[in-house]
């Protein structure tokens, strides 16, 4: 049989562990540039990469456990990542005992294939309890995530401006 391209190959979703935090750091930093560098000043995108998409960032994240880092790796690369936490959005209903799904980023070649769907049935599986509230932040542009969004059972339930260095986007914060 002959072996599948590497675009047909399977993806896996699995816990992430300390070994992943490079390559979780270059593929957000990746993602976050592909999907939205074109919106910011470009002091802005590096002030907030440099800030957010630290491999200490994400290794801290995966050795807490109130977070949960998932990746998603096709033919042995990472394509996606989600990560989980406690709530922390701007909120008067939030409380310590909500869960937040924090991202999902993909790759440009996952994107399209369904993966984003599994990622965030993955996290919402892991997040749920009875009379647990789940959050997230979704920027205002992005009608695509929104959609899915719904599609769980979010509602939108207010905003908030989110910086991106020195620039603020409008978010919307929804709630299921």
């Amino acid at each position: 049989m002959p072996e599948l391209s590497p675009e047909m190959r399977p993806i896996d979703i699995r816990r992430a562990d300390p070994s992943d935090s490079q390559d979780l750091a270059q593929l957000g930093r990746a993602t976050f540039v592909d999907t939205f560098g074109h919106l910011y000043p470009q002091a802005d995108l590096q002030t907030f990469l440099e800030r957010n998409h630290r491999p200490e960032r994400y290794e801290a994240w995966i050795d807490d456990p109130t977070y949960a880092v998932w990746i998603a790796e096709q033919a042995g690369r990472p394509v996606a990542y989600a990560l989980a936490g406690p709530c922390a959005l701007p909120h008067p209903e939030v409380t310590s005992g909500c869960g937040e799904l924090k991202r999902i980023y993909l790759a440009k070649a996952a994107q399209g294939l369904g993966l984003g769907a599994r990622l965030l049935d993955t996290v919402l599986d892991e997040l749920a309890r009875p009379g647990r509230r789940l959050w997230l932040g979704v920027w205002s542009g992005n009608l695509r995530a929104q959609r899915l969004y719904a599609s769980r059972g979010f509602i939108n339930v207010g905003e908030y401006l989110f910086p991106v260095g020195q620039t603020l986007d409008r978010e919307f914060i929804l709630r299921r």
